[in-house]
């Protein structure tokens, strides 16, 4: 098979694409044949030598959909298809930059769809991220109001989406004006330029508090975040589009306003159960829901999606075809 090899962190010129023999799955284990993958942030983070548990060499990525091509236990038949969500893939053990991988079968939910692979391919972790940190960690409500910070990235579009069909008041960021258009086009009912001073806008405008924010930009922006929910608002850290993982010198009592909550989403702690992934394919296969792609990639191209994926503004996912 062929596979996309990071002997050592660094740039994306460090991918080599060699020839490797298909793996073994063992028991517990399943054979998957990839036909598509996302590109997450994380993984830019991981290149570049910013996850102290991953040791090189490695095939990176955390997620992928395919199809079985075998399962020593019998319990799926070859030509299944499942999607793999994060859960040390790519970090602990080879991950989905390849065209075969061996994955623990508790990461997989089997599904049947005709959605194409380049569609499937974008959807397992903005999915997960997206309607984990709604649902899970904020637990939105209809009628509330919920900001979207970074919200031009995939994981933002699609959370915005969720939460305009859920009922919700959408306000979403960004920080090109040209890009009020495609906020609005999926589900913003308001936008905001983000200059990075967020509170003092919604001040100056009188705006009131929200009962939600999802955070997506990460520990640059969340203090001025945690300033704009409403007394028993919940702020929720998901994203770390500014690539810092942490917050130095971190005042809990100086950083959180009284009575706002702040909580994070990782969906390798906490699993969306599969019915609802099951459900969100059906959506979009009746046109409820449209998940914004940016560009696709073939896998002789990582090191170009790579790039693409660290010097682009977002307005959408990255996928890479196998």
């Amino acid at each position: 098979m062929n596979a996309a090899v990071l002997y050592t962190a660094g740039g994306p010129g460090n991918f080599i694409l060699e020839n490797r023999p298909v793996p073994a799955a063992e028991p517990g284990q399943v054979l998957v044949k990839i036909h598509a993958f996302g590109l997450n942030r994380s993984e830019i983070m991981t290149r570049k030598g910013f996850s102290p548990d991953v040791h090189f060499p490695r095939i990176l990525g955390i997620e992928c959909v395919g199809e079985v091509a075998d399962d020593p236990s019998g319990e799926y038949q070859n030509g299944q298809q499942v999607a793999a969500f994060m859960g040390h893939m790519g970090r602990h053990y080879d991950g989905s930059y390849a065209e075969y991988t061996v994955l623990p079968k508790e990461i997989l939910i089997p599904f049947s769809s005709k959605l194409p692979w380049e569609t499937l391919g974008a959807l397992p972790e903005m999915f997960q991220t997206a309607y984990g940190s709604l649902h899970i960690a904020l637990k939105i409500q209809r009628g509330e109001t919920i900001l979207i910070r970074g919200g031009t990235s995939s994981v933002g579009l699609l959370a915005a989406q969720l939460a305009k069909s859920a009922g919700l008041h959408v306000i979403a960021t960004t920080r090109d004006e040209a890009k009020k258009t495609l906020l609005l086009a999926n589900g913003a009912d308001d936008v905001m330029i983000d200059n990075g001073k967020l509170y003092e806008q919604a001040n100056a405008n009188n705006t009131p508090g929200v009962d939600n924010v999802l955070e997506l930009i990460g520990t640059t922006t969340i203090k001025d975040s945690l300033k704009c929910a409403a007394a028993g608002g919940r702020v929720c850290m998901t994203g770390m589009l500014s690539e810092k993982w942490s917050i130095e010198n971190f005042d809990p009592m100086g950083y959180i306003p009284a009575a706002v909550n702040l909580t994070v989403y990782d969906s390798g702690q906490i699993r969306v159960a599969d019915e609802h992934f099951r459900q969100f394919l059906l959506d979009i296969e009746d046109g409820m829901i449209s998940p914004a792609i940016k560009r696709t990639f073939k896998l002789a191209e990582i090191s170009e999606a790579h790039c693409f994926m660290e010097n682009n503004t977002g307005a959408g996912k990255i996928v890479v075809l196998i």
